[in-house]
């Protein structure tokens, strides 16, 4: 195992900046996943690692070894790629065992590898077949398997589960979990799927334009976004936002008016410098929202609207309403919904449990936060 460090990495293509001064340690034995928007440069920063794109600028290290100038072959990465990149004329045996017989091993400990391996990944019943006759989920554990074999540094996984469907990615996730457990090797894993980076994750990378915008745990990432953009990006339900003007202060209250003159109230938490003619932008995840008896008690922020759609999933809905002044506020709920279009409702969340944009995007006020957090 290994750690690997970024130094003040950069990298451009033709007249692109990609990667722009990225920083970053991925701790030994730790799993980092990079998160963010198509084209934020996550798939170029595990080419840069395992060698296979040279950065402009920057040093690169894996363990204590500085391996700028080192070739991929000799670095002790094992990447995993989207599309397996199997060889369709080999078995799987001979796919997994490849990289040991280039470096010479004796036959009987490459068969003793591979089966181990195989084993754990429950395909040693495939061994005697080709590619073709595998499905996706199997072929993504014969090139998980294959790379595990190499006993590398690091493992890079590059959107490994993107060709599944939704039960296999599920299942998969499930078994990257566990083998993470057993394993207890460095990883590095680039996904756009929300789950993956949960579930998986020691911690979180959110790229933006090349560039790191917070590092962090999931919860910390969760609960206190460095700004907006990291807010919407994480939570598998996208945060809502609105644009608030600021009334007054009452106490350790700062009151807010939403476009449909509603007022909010949020704990400003020692952030103190508000000004009425600033914009300002109020964030609720939806599963912070509820929809509240007609006759009950609610000591919170309470907003009126009408439900135009509801999706039933299941264990879960989400439930989509029209504020007064037309805008969509989305609720998330814990259980299967049954809830009308075009029936009337109150809303009400909790005031510890909103956040608050300046005009630049920034976190003002979030949530287990005493003042706005930094960046990482």
């Amino acid at each position: 195992m290994a750690s690997i460090v970024l130094k003040n990495v950069s990298k451009s293509f033709q007249d692109s900046n990609i990667i722009k001064n990225v920083n970053l340690v991925m701790e030994d034995g730790e799993c980092t996943v990079l998160v963010g928007p198509s084209g934020c440069g996550k798939s170029t920063v595990l080419r840069l690692i395992c060698g296979l794109e040279d950065a402009d600028v920057g040093e690169i290290f894996i363990g204590d070894r500085y391996v700028n100038d080192i070739p991929p072959a000799s670095r002790g990465i094992a990447m995993v790629f989207q599309s397996y990149a199997l060889y369709p004329h080999m078995t799987v045996f001979e796919n997994m065992a490849f990289a040991l017989r280039v470096r010479k091993m004796k036959k009987e400990e490459i068969e003793e590898r591979v089966l181990g391996i195989a084993s754990i990944l429950r395909i040693d019943h495939l061994l005697h077949r080709k590619p073709k006759e595998l499905s996706g989920g199997q072929k993504q554990r014969v090139a998980i398997g294959r790379a595990i074999v190499r006993n590398p540094y690091a493992f890079l996984f590059d959107e490994p589960l993107s060709n599944l469907d939704t039960a296999l990615r599920s299942q998969m996730r499930y078994e990257l979990a566990k083998l993470k457990a057993q394993l207890k090797t460095t990883m590095v894993y680039v996904t756009h799927d929300q789950a993956e980076a949960m579930t998986l994750a020691d911690k979180i990378v959110v790229m933006r334009d090349g560039a790191v915008e917070q590092v962090g745990t999931p919860i910390e990432l969760y609960n206190s976004p460095v700004n907006m953009f990291v807010a919407k990006f994480i939570g598998s339900s996208e945060i809502n936002i609105f644009e608030v003007s600021f009334l007054e202060k009452s106490g350790k209250l700062s009151v807010f008016r939403l476009p449909t003159g509603e007022k909010v109230s949020i704990i400003h938490k020692g952030y103190a410098s508000f000004a009425q003619e600033a914009k300002y932008y109020l964030g609720i995840r939806p599963e912070d929202i509820e929809i509240l008896p007609k006759d009950g008690l609610f000591f919170g922020n309470k907003l009126d609207g009408s439900v135009f759609l509801s999706e039933n999933l299941g264990g879960e809905g989400i439930i989509h309403i029209s504020l007064k002044d037309g805008n969509p506020i989305t609720v998330k709920s814990k259980k299967p919904i049954g809830e009308s279009t075009l029936r009337e409702v109150k809303l009400g969340f909790h005031i510890e449990r909103s956040y608050l944009f300046g005009e630049n995007g920034n976190t003002l006020v979030g949530i287990n936060t005493s003042a706005p957090p930094s960046h990482i």
